[in-house]
C-alpha cells in the first residue's frame, strides 16, 4: 500500500514525519491477557513518570511539546496529552476494547506520539498524504461530517479522507471486530525526528505481535523527517 506525497503537503510541512505501518493476519479480540498485563504496567509507569508534573510542566515535554506546538496554531489542545494527564493525575485505566484498537492506545500514550488505526481491507489505495486547504470534507468516526482546517495535514484514499492530525480517523475505514488486516498512520510534526516514529512503529508492531502472535508485516513506510 504506497503512499503518494503531494507537493503541497511538503511545501507547508516541509519537516514533519509520517509513518504507515500495515499488518496482516490479525484476530482483533477483546482482552487479551498479554495486554491486560501489559496495559497495568504501563498505567503504572506512566504515574511514576508523569505524576509529579503539572499540566504546564507535561507540556513541555518532548514530544508532547511539539504537538502541542501543532494543535495550538489551531486553537485546540493535543489530546494525547489530556489523556496522559487521566492517568497520571486522576487514576483513569487504559480502556479494554479490542487488541488493535488498545496496541494503538498503549503506543500513543507510552511514546506521546499521534496515530490513527484503519481496516486495511476498507482503504481503497492510492494512499495520499497532503494539507488541507480548508474546502475538503469528511465523516469522522463518531459520524459527524467534518472540515479540516486549512494546512492541516491529512491522508486520503480512493474514496477521500481517512484521517487528519486535528480530528483523528473517518468512520469509513474504522478498526472493526472482524478486522484482519489494520493500516496504522502516525503523524509526526516538526520537532519529532524520523529515529523516533520508526520506534514507535517498532512499538506497536511489537505489542501486535504480542497479543495476537500469528500478525505480520505486510508494508512499511516512512516520508519526510
Amino acid at each position: 500500500m504506497d503512499l503518494i506525497v503531494t507537493d503541497h503537503w511538503r511545501a507547508t510541512h516541509p519537516s514533519a514525519c509520517v509513518g504507515l505501518l500495515l499488518l496482516g493476519g490479525a484476530t482483533n479480540t477483546a482482552r487479551v491477557p498479554a495486554l491486560e498485563a501489559r496495559k497495568r504496567a504501563l498505567e503504572t509507569e506512566l504515574r511514576s513518570r508523569y505524576g509529579g508534573l503539572d499540566r504546564r510542566s507535561l507540556r513541555a515535554i518532548h514530544p508532547l511539546s511539539a504537538y502541542d506546538a501543532y494543535f495550538r496554531r489551531f486553537g485546540k489542545s493535543y489530546h494525547v496529552q489530556l489523556q496522559l494527564e487521566s492517568i497520571a493525575h486522576k487514576g483513569k485505566t487504559i480502556p479494554s476494547v479490542t487488541a488493535l484498537v488498545e496496541v494503538m492506545f498503549m503506543a500513543e500514550l507510552a511514546n506521546g506520539l499521534l496515530t490513527a488505526g484503519h481496516d486495511a481491507d476498507h482503504v481503497r489505495p492510492p494512499l495520499r498524504l497532503e494539507a488541507a486547504r480548508g474546502t475538503e470534507t469528511f465523516t469522522r468516526l463518531d459520524g459527524v461530517e467534518q472540515h479540516p482546517k486549512a494546512g492541516d495535514m491529512f491522508i486520503s484514499d480512493a474514496e477521500g479522507i481517512i484521517s487528519c492530525v486535528l480530528n483523528g480517523p473517518d468512520g469509513r475505514t474504522r478498526i472493526r471486530p472482524e478486522t484482519t488486516r489494520v493500516l496504522y498512520t502516525t503523524y509526526a510534526p516538526p520537532g519529532v525526528p524520523a529515529d523516533e516514529v520508526e520506534r514507535h512503529l517498532d512499538d506497536i508492531r511489537d505489542l501486535v505481535m504480542l497479543g495476537i502472535p500469528a500478525a505480520r508485516v505486510e508494508k512499511r513506510v516512512l516520508i519526510g523527517g
